[in-house]
């Protein structure tokens, strides 16, 4: 039976091979009364999980402690929060094992509110069910819109009690990520460990993230290579509206790849500096300042790559230097060319960046809906009893931006262009706090329905009409937290 149960992963772990100084290998604390409320059948086959009954999840949790062959360890990492460094490290989260499909592709599977940790500082290391289910949701949202993301497999309700402003039921995620290596990571090797230790986390990070670099100055080439992935993660946010909320060094992984939905949402209204974090006093992670807060993020990376980018500190920080001022013109490219595809221009001439650039100030000034927005520029009858005129400069931009689709792409072209690059659906802040506070009371219709909207959000279908127009007003006053 044991034997049964163990196998629904393939565990292969390779980070516990790392020196000693990067980890803990902690148990997870026991779930008195666990219940499975969502489970990912979809991630599950995906991964090759040999699992038919979501039970077998809570089986294998509560058998950790005598289950030789699974040795779950926090992970240690420093990080800038709100540009402050410090020591952090899984608080309340658990490297369960490395898991490996048939065709070679590993995959981290983490617990999180699995209980305290050397790390937590004072935590009680456990999470609340809503901020679970979000974090489900979010993961899943940002899959379903084709961005680089953390997977959820499970919530499992605990049976326990989690005492936040008030009591809260407990509840334990099941994740899934290519890498749960941080730039935090680096951090913490770069100021805690040794010039040794931070080489050895170095050439794991290449040999299992980026293989192909093979020669020459690793550590500059993985700057490069992580700069790349991270950008390209970034300009999805940018494409969808999608405002993350905490994007310390800590939250910043070396894959590009989305995690740690905590005070995270989705811009409703177009304003270049919303912000929805109650802990986010200043908008310093507003939407608008994602990029910059991006590129300072990787400036910390590059400095926790020093020593082993020269051994000269002034000819690494010129080298470093250099590779970071890379990133504007990387990033405005991408940025340009994302979108003017929103607009359905894909072979741009003079002005197409202007087009581009007065239509979302035009969104600005009259406070439309970023989403909608785009899509009624090629669905104007299914808007028809909204009111999306912007006044005269709108309708003179739309005759413009009407000749120059056709003008070399053609409406037809454009359209299936801005089809791909406007999502129809988007988990917007009212419904998702609506469905979420439902779910916790024990109704998880509307979540679930959600769910799979979520997996194709490109295309219309009936069941969204529900969940597409948010009521007026309500992002005013709406405010995420971290909520774990």
């Amino acid at each position: 039976m044991n034997q049964q149960k163990q196998m629904i992963f393939n565990f292969n772990n390779s980070y516990a091979k790392l020196h000693k100084v990067f980890y803990h290998t902690v148990l997870p604390d026991n779930m008195p009364q666990p219940e499975t409320l969502v489970f990912n059948q979809n991630l599950a086959t995906e991964l090759e999980l040999k699992i038919n009954n979501p039970q077998q999840l809570i089986d294998l949790l509560n058998q950790i402690p005598n289950n030789k062959t699974i040795n779950p360890i926090a992970t240690a990492y420093a990080g800038h929060q709100f540009a402050y460094f410090t020591m952090l490290g899984d608080g309340r989260a658990l490297l369960l094992g490395e898991h490996l499909t048939t065709d070679h592709k590993r995959f981290d599977i983490q617990l999180k509110g699995s209980g305290r940790t050397p790390y937590s500082r004072g935590g009680d290391g456990k999470a609340t069910l809503k901020s679970m289910l979000k974090e489900y949701l979010f993961s899943e949202a940002l899959h379903g819109l084709g961005i680089p993301s953390s997977r959820s497999l499970a919530v499992i309700a605990t049976g326990q009690t989690v005492y936040r402003e008030t009591a809260r039921q407990g509840a334990v995620l099941i994740r899934s990520m290519e890498g749960q290596i941080r730039v935090g990571t680096f951090e913490f090797a770069r100021y805690y460990a040794s010039t040794q230790q931070l080489e050895q986390l170095l050439n794991y990070a290449v040999k299992r993230h980026y293989p192909e670099i093979q020669n020459g100055n690793k550590a500059i080439q993985l700057l490069q290579s992580v700069m790349s992935s991270q950008i390209e993660m970034l300009i999805g946010w940018m494409r969808t509206g999608f405002v993350h909320g905490v994007m310390n060094t800590d939250n910043t992984s070396i894959t590009g790849e989305s995690f740690d939905y905590g005070p995270c949402a989705f811009m409703g209204i177009y304003h270049p500096d919303t912000f929805f974090s109650s802990i986010d006093q200043k908008g310093r992670y507003a939407f608008a300042n994602q990029p910059k807060i991006l590129k300072w993020n990787l400036a910390r990376f590059a400095e926790a790559l020093l020593p082993l980018i020269h051994k000269n500190q002034d000819h690494a920080v010129k080298m470093a230097t250099e590779t970071i001022n890379q990133f504007d013109d990387c990033f405005d490219q991408k940025f340009q060319e994302m979108m003017l595809a929103k607009i359905g221009i894909q072979q741009p001439i003079d002005g197409d960046v202007e087009l581009a650039q007065d239509f979302l100030r035009l969104l600005k000034i009259h406070r439309k809906d970023f989403t909608h927005s785009f899509n009624y520029l090629r669905l104007p009858d299914f808007y028809k009893n909204k009111d999306f005129i912007l006044g005269a400069e709108f309708v003179q931009w739309l005759q413009k931006w009407k000749h120059r689709i056709n003008f070399n792409e053609g409406k037809g072209h454009a359209f299936s262009i801005m089809e791909r690059y406007n999502p129809f659906y988007i988990p917007r802040n009212y419904f998702v706090e609506e469905a979420l506070n439902l779910a916790v009371k024990g109704d998880t219709e509307k979540f679930n329905s959600m769910l799979q909207i979520l997996k194709m959000p490109y295309w219309y279908d009936s069941e969204m009409d529900n969940s597409l127009f948010d009521p007026p007003g309500f992002d005013e006053h709406f405010k995420t937290t971290c909520g774990t």
